[in-house]
């Protein structure tokens, strides 16, 4: 309740929160954009593979070329000002930077990147959230061991959903499900980024002066990345993976008091306490008012009495038996609410979310009929689908975590809608973020590595 006026007191004593920021991309502009215009915190260092690209970007959210034209990381913390360059390694070695944030949105470099942080003693935001999917738990237990902290990104939905079950949990309720919204019906699983465009309701035409990237906004679309974050809230609150995978029931916020029931009581859910996806689309494509597809929610229930009539004094939104409720952030704000995360975890010592459990997987699965020599190009692409899954099936039947299905090799056929197994492809052993995920499933399922 107190992050900016805690942040005042460490701008008023010249001691800034010093942060490095590795990724300038839309997420890591989007915070830049907001980072001049917050108290108490200095971007020491922006790192990019292209520093040409990173300026143009600052330039586009308003940055003043002075701001960001130190000669070096040192005359960075010596002026106050930032220094844009491409050598990440320096910049989590610095000893001046507190906190890195990590918003490349490559899987598998950000497990490099998170790691040398570690190493470093440098806490981590992490906003590539394709990596916590299919390996947060450990990236947490590495923090602790290292003395850091790890986060979720506030801004982006898990962190946002993990805030929404905290207060209800803080508040005594109990939890029967949580998540977020999306656009989804069942045929944008096998979207690629030839057709994404339409199904998003853009001419490929707006998107390319949009400068928009067709393989994210796919994996959007085609439902990778609700699984992607679904995981991460689940892995972060203990909250549980659907065993069929996600459901996408259509409603509008107030129909997800009734939507998010178990199934004996008129709900979709198997058992409570599950993650799930609400759909702004109805079956025939039409669109429901009032929706929840930009944001989060957490669904609770007045388990006694006097919690069910308090419901009715106050006059919120219930189901039909005025058993279950939900609480709502109708819409994310993505990397303009960083600073939330940098403060939390600059001040306060705590994340913005964090995996505590190993509960969710995502698994690569194949959008049509895959052929030996093929190449799956991971979330978004023309190969793969990411879907929800329960940890323990995911990891007993050998599935490939979809956050790993980068430039893999097919090396046997593999039918339209199934699971990749390891078995099916061709790993680089030598990878850290490969290493590490075998690591994990070793750790909590007991399955040696391949």
């Amino acid at each position: 309740m107190n992050l900016f006026s805690k942040l005042r007191e460490r701008d008023a004593a010249g001691k800034p929160v010093r942060v490095g920021l590795i990724g300038a991309g839309k997420f890591g502009a989007m915070y830049l954009s907001q980072a001049l215009r917050t108290p108490g915190i200095q971007v020491v260092g922006i790192v990019d593979l292209s520093p040409a690209r990173a300026m143009e970007n600052l330039a586009r959210v308003g940055w003043p070329k002075e701001r960001y034209g130190a000669a070096s990381l040192d005359d960075a913390v010596k002026t106050g000002g930032s220094h844009v360059g491409d050598d990440w390694r320096a910049l989590v070695a610095h000893p001046a930077v507190e906190i890195i944030l990590e918003c490349t949105g490559n899987p598998i470099a950000a497990v490099d990147h998170c790691l040398a942080a570690f190493q470093n003693g440098k806490h981590v935001v992490n906003v590539t959230v394709e990596a916590d999917a299919f390996c947060g738990p450990l990236l947490a237990r590495k923090a602790r061991d290292a003395g850091v902290i790890y986060s979720l990104a506030y801004g982006d939905q898990p962190a946002l959903a993990c805030d929404l079950v905290d207060w209800a949990r803080t508040c005594g309720f109990p939890i029967t499900a949580a998540g977020r919204g999306h656009k989804w019906l069942p045929h944008y699983r096998e979207s690629t980024p030839e057709t994404v465009w339409n199904f998003w309701g853009l001419t490929a035409e707006q998107a390319r002066v949009g400068g928009l990237n067709p393989k994210m906004f796919n994996a959007f679309l085609d439902g990778s990345k609700p699984a992607i974050e679904s995981t991460a809230i689940a892995n972060a609150t203990g909250l549980e993976a659907p065993d069929d995978g996600l459901a996408f029931p259509p409603g509008s916020v107030d129909d997800i008091p009734t939507l998010m029931r178990p199934v004996a009581e008129g709900g979709v859910l198997a058992r409570k306490g599950m993650v799930e996806v609400i759909s702004c689309l109805r079956a025939d494509g039409t669109p429901i008012p009032y929706d929840i597809r930009k944001g989060v929610w957490v669904c609770f229930e007045g388990d006694t009495e006097y919690l069910r009539r308090c419901f009715e004094e106050y006059k919120v939104v219930t189901d039909p038996s005025g058993r279950y409720m939900c609480a709502y952030k109708k819409w994310h704000l993505i990397g303009l609410e960083l600073s939330v995360s940098v403060a939390s975890v600059g001040l306060r010592g705590e994340p913005t979310g964090v995996a505590t459990c190993f509960n969710a997987d995502v698994v690569a699965t194949t959008k049509r009929a895959l052929a030996p020599g093929e190449i799956l190009d991971g979330e978004g692409g023309y190969t793969v689908f990411g879907k929800l899954a329960p940890a323990a099936k995911s990891v007993a039947q050998g599935c490939v975590p979809l956050g790993l299905a980068h430039n893999l090799k097919v090396v046997r056929p593999i039918a339209k809608d199934q699971a990749v197994t390891w078995d099916d492809v061709e790993v680089d052993a030598s990878l850290a973020a490969f290493t590490l995920r075998r690591e994990m499933e070793q750790i909590h399922f007991g399955v040696a590595a391949q």
